[in-house]
């Protein structure tokens, strides 16, 4: 299944560190992202959940549940936790997918239909491609997706900033220009005429071509 920029996030049921969830019902009518790691115990995802975990209330301010996957079982998830306090100084309070029969990270693109049917015996080079980030929009939509490999730490400030930009682009239509954060100007897009654009942004714009148009952060 190729997944793509506003696919359907798959649903399914699995067991997490916080008990059974059904993926949809949990995500509920706000926004969610779900992201990957190869192994349990694995040095750079170690590094990455416990920095999620500090980060875990500025999601919550934006109405944004966080949840991790690993294709190990859960009750792996709950002794690497501790790990991960012990190491990074932040408990890890969302919850973590057990996945051993390999079929969330299937289902989500993250693994080859050939890769197996069970996580047993199985080494973080053997799952490589599981190292996704996926930003879910209430709408249950995939608004963007990160992947990458084993040997660089995701940017999970990043994660945060392209959230930010997402929910500001959902309520008003604008874009973010490179680099931006909160506060910057943003873009008022091609589709809003001039005179649209005087109603829908009272502080005003400046063109610096026709096609881009700049006007403080609604």
């Amino acid at each position: 299944m190729s997944l793509r920029i506003n696919s359907t996030a798959p649903d399914f049921t699995a067991e997490t560190t916080q008990g059974p969830i059904s993926f949809h019902q949990w995500i509920g009518d706000g926004w969610a992202i779900l992201f990957s790691h190869p192994k349990d115990f694995t040095p750079v995802c170690t590094t990455e959940l416990g920095y999620m975990a500090k980060l875990a209330p500025e999601f919550e301010k934006r109405g944004t549940k966080v949840i991790g996957l690993s294709v190990d079982p859960v009750t792996n998830h709950s002794a690497w936790a501790k790990d991960i306090e012990e190491t990074q100084g932040a408990a890890v309070t969302y919850p973590m997918i057990g996945d051993p029969k390999l079929e969330v990270a299937k289902l989500y693109d993250m693994l080859p239909a050939e890769a197996g049917e069970t996580s047993e015996g199985r080494t973080p080079a053997d799952n490589a491609t599981v190292r996704s980030v996926f930003l879910i929009g209430p709408d249950k939509k995939i608004k963007a997706m990160l992947t990458y490999p084993m040997t660089s730490g995701r940017n999970f400030d990043e994660v945060l900033r392209l959230l930010d930009s997402l929910q500001l682009s959902a309520k008003h239509p604008v874009a973010t220009p490179v680099n931006w954060k909160q506060g910057d100007d943003v873009i008022i897009v091609t589709s809003v005429t001039d005179e649209q654009a005087k109603e829908k942004f009272p502080k005003g714009f400046r063109a610096l071509k026709p096609y881009l148009r700049l006007t403080p952060q609604p």
